[in-house]
């Protein structure tokens, strides 16, 4: 029995995505994102697929994937938890609210829920200090959160309501 991700057609996606960069390896960022958008993380093969269209080596694709934590080699939840957990964040109850975080969705840190509603990914920063600690699922910003919070946060996403 083959399954749905079997039957996706990931040389021809790396295909499509590189010819609209005209093969340039100089848009290897771009494309692996490209690449994300449509099969929700980078697959495998289609990284391999990239690397002989792009006449580059398998491992700068891994390189570049690995490197930034917007990529992901393995598919993510319907939504992404980003937590900051640099110092400023950590210092304001970061890391108390990463304990809520993968307590209530019993996952680790880069991991995602058995049901694939939740992927979790701590992040070094996120740019925002003066809102700290920041958490954002998806592109919804929360800022000054408290750990009274997290579960009202979390419980908006995991039932279907809309951010905001």
């Amino acid at each position: 029995m083959t399954t749905e991700i079997d039957r996706r057609d990931y040389r021809g996606a790396a295909e499509r995505v590189a010819e609209r960069y005209g093969r340039d390896r100089g848009f290897l960022i771009p494309i692996l994102q490209d690449v994300q958008k449509e099969f929700g993380y980078v697959p495998r093969e289609a990284m391999e697929a990239l690397a002989e269209l792009l006449e580059i080596p398998v491992s700068q694709c891994y390189s570049v994937a690995t490197f930034y934590t917007s990529l992901a080699l393995t598919p993510r939840g319907k939504h992404l938890i980003t937590l900051c957990l640099g110092t400023v964040c950590y210092l304001k109850g970061g890391k108390q609210i990463a304990e809520v975080v993968e307590r209530e969705l019993g996952v680790e840190a880069g991991g995602t829920t058995e049901d694939g509603v939740f992927t979790y990914q701590p992040v070094n920063c996120l740019g925002a200090c003066a809102l700290a600690p920041v958490m954002v699922v998806d592109d919804v910003y929360y800022d000054k959160v408290k750990l009274s919070q997290v579960s009202e946060i979390l419980a908006k996403y995991e039932h279907g309501e809309k951010a905001g």
